[in-house]
């Protein structure tokens, strides 16, 4: 007798070992028909698996996240399945699960075109048409190696090869393709009916550039027509506001081949990074930080004393000089450290706040820069926190308000919150991150905030609060983050004269809001899709004339608005060109200032101006008080 408990904790019974699409079969026709897998004890199986003993079971339908990653799954390999038929001399190699799809490798003697990429996804809807069911077998290692070399697949005889010799090897089979594969997989080919094959790209051999180069082609899968529909359409409106091509377009910035991963600013640009670093800044002073500034290299003694000589060496840049090594500095907290310990503090100090906008560099990869998102060369609204073990709970819960408004603030209402635990390798007791622990979700309860939990995924020294930003398009942007850290403060030294006379060790608090600006001012651009908002728009007006008659009127006009709002930062720029006003108009449209304003000979004549908004919007004739009232308005209400 097998018992199986469901997840509503009902009971079925069966007479002998049954196979998770048996026990679907016995709850009802339309659930066999939907699932996809099982999970038997927390493990996800084949409908296939049998279940010889009692369990709990869990029946994966495409409703379930599990369910969309074994579509992916399955997807990968009907790849694969579909390349082999149309170019049988083909090796596959690994093809797993990404974000948002799959993709897998292959080594071919000739690219792949896009056409080939067309004919792959039609082989592939033909095939999954067929709807081939899908079937496991398990072979001794040595048996599958031999296997695969007899089919000339290469490649996964040498994946397998690595397999220690004990060990058994599973394979999957759809139609006259046979897979190496852990699983689990759907039923069969017809449950994948919503995919598209996206793009090729190149990718060494185990990740290593000695080795051969594959050719690599990225996939996305769905449980639904309308869900993949929604992921494409949100593939072309990301195009549209990519970063990088409004940077170029709105001459904003650029990255040089001199300096790979570093950014150059150009004015409009800059005048956007100061919107965000004055504005921040603004925030700061309000909130009891005080601003400081550290050094760009510090001696490498001093990151051996905190950890990160050894936790975090291969991404920082180091330099030599007297025969001693330094580091320029990938983060700012041990400096502000320093900076605590000159003089004695008292807990009458405490909480003290430090805030700097610290410049930092990191070695990242090459592969891994991204336009202005990740470089490495950054500068942090970076701040941290020395306070006593009592005030952390009320400076996280204040904290976490402050940051909720500056992202209104910038057009972010949507925030994921995260906790981030301790990882394996980690430094500090137990105790110490039970109590950092506690006190971050502790703050987050006390602010009202819903919060999960991301196992393992904390700093070294401390856990972590992570604020995530979902964009106007649903993507998410992890921004700000709140860290807990006793070791620091211990590594380093710092102390504070207690209530009762004695020496005691401060809690640090690394926090920072929005992080990188410079990738801040990549998410805000591709989020405003480079429309950005009155208030950090690099020109906010564009005072234009229709012909010469107007020009000294309009040179009145733009003086009168950078004096009138001069504390506001109104920025204006005059067009007084020998054209047509419609190509002007058309011209300034696509730098996407929020306000153009338009003089002839009757706007001359009565005092006014015609105001058009961004978006071609025609809002009519008004006086200069009028539209500046309106401006005014739109800059302090940050719209």
């Amino acid at each position: 007798m097998v018992q199986i408990t469901l997840p509503d904790g009902s009971l079925r019974e069966f007479s002998g070992p049954v196979t998770v699409a048996e026990v679907a079969a016995s709850i009802g026709a339309g659930l066999a028909k939907a699932a996809l897998a099982g999970k038997v004890d927390a493990k996800v199986v084949d409908t296939s698996f049998t279940i010889e003993a009692n369990a709990q079971l869990a029946i994966i339908t495409a409703k379930d996240p599990q369910g969309l990653e074994v579509i992916r799954h399955s997807a990968a390999h009907l790849l694969a399945y579909a390349v082999k038929d149309l170019f049988p001399l083909a090796q596959v190699t690994i093809g797993p699960v990404i974000e948002n799809g799959f993709y897998y490798d292959f080594s071919y003697s000739r690219p792949f075109t896009p056409e080939d990429l067309s004919a792959i996804e039609k082989r592939m809807t033909e095939l999954a048409n067929k709807d081939e069911a899908i079937t496991r077998r398990v072979l001794p290692r040595d048996e599958a190696v031999a296997y695969f070399k007899g089919l000339g697949e290469h490649y996964k005889a040498e994946i397998i090869g690595s397999i220690p010799s004990n060990e058994d090897v599973s394979l999957y089979r759809e139609g006259a393709f046979e897979d190496l594969c852990r699983g689990p997989h759907v039923p069969s080919t017809g449950k994948l009916k919503h995919f598209k094959l996206m793009k090729l790209a190149g990718a060494y051999w185990r990740g290593d550039s000695k080795n051969e180069m594959l050719q690599r082609i990225y996939g996305t899968a769905w449980t639904s027509k309308e869900e993949l529909q929604h992921y494409l359409t949100q593939l072309e409106e990301a195009e549209k506001r990519d970063h990088r091509k409004l940077g170029r377009e709105l001459d904003l910035f650029h990255i040089d081949e001199h300096a790979p991963g570093l950014v150059f600013w150009h004015p409009k640009g800059w005048t956007v990074w100061q919107g965000v670093e004055q504005y921040m800044r603004r925030v700061y002073q309000d909130n009891g930080y005080q601003e400081v500034k550290g050094p760009q290299i510090i001696d490498k003694s001093l990151w051996e004393k905190t950890g990160h000589w050894d936790k975090y060496r291969e991404n920082m840049f180091t330099t030599e000089s007297e025969k001693r090594e330094y580091a320029l500095k990938p983060m700012n907290c041990p400096g502000h450290i320093l900076i605590f310990k000159q003089g004695i503090k008292s807990y009458r100090d405490l909480p003290l706040r430090y805030g700097e906008f610290g410049q930092c560099h990191r070695n990242e990869p090459t592969g891994g820069l991204h336009g202005i998102m990740r470089v490495r060369g950054f500068t942090q609204d970076d701040g941290h926190i020395f306070c006593t073990e009592a005030q952390i709970l009320p400076e996280c819960v204040n904290y976490t308000s402050l940051l909720q408004a500056v992202y209104k603030d910038f057009g972010f209402t949507d925030i994921i919150y995260k906790v981030a635990t301790r990882p394996a390798q980690r430094i500090g007791s137990d105790e110490s991150w039970d109590k950092a622990e506690h006190a971050l979700m502790e703050s987050l309860r006390a602010s009202g905030c819903e919060y999960v939990v991301s196992p393992g995924d904390g700093a070294f020294y401390g856990p972590k609060i992570e604020y995530t930003l979902k964009d106007a398009i649903g993507r998410q942007w992890q921004c700000g983050t709140m860290q807990v850290d006793f070791s620091m403060p211990e590594r380093l030294d710092a102390e504070y004269v207690g209530e009762d006379g004695a020496r005691h060790r401060p809690v640090m608090l690394h926090r920072a809001i929005v992080g990188s600006l410079e990738r801040f001012i990549g998410i805000l651009i591709e989020q405003h899709a480079g429309a950005l908002p009155v208030w950090l728009a690099p020109t906010q007006v564009v005072m234009l004339n229709i012909t010469d008659a107007q020009s000294d009127y309009c040179r009145e006009i733009a003086q009168k608005l950078q004096k009138t709002a001069s504390n506001q930062g109104l920025r204006v720029e005059l067009d007084l060109r020998n054209e047509k006003i419609t190509y002007k108009i058309r011209e300034h449209s696509l730098q996407k200032p929020p306000y153009i304003l338009v003089a002839g000979d009757k706007e001359k004549a009565a005092g006014t101006v015609a105001v058009r908004a961004r978006g071609n919007k025609d809002l009519g004739v008004m006086s200069l008080d009028s539209f500046i009232e309106l401006i005014l308005s739109d800059i302090s209400s940050k719209v």
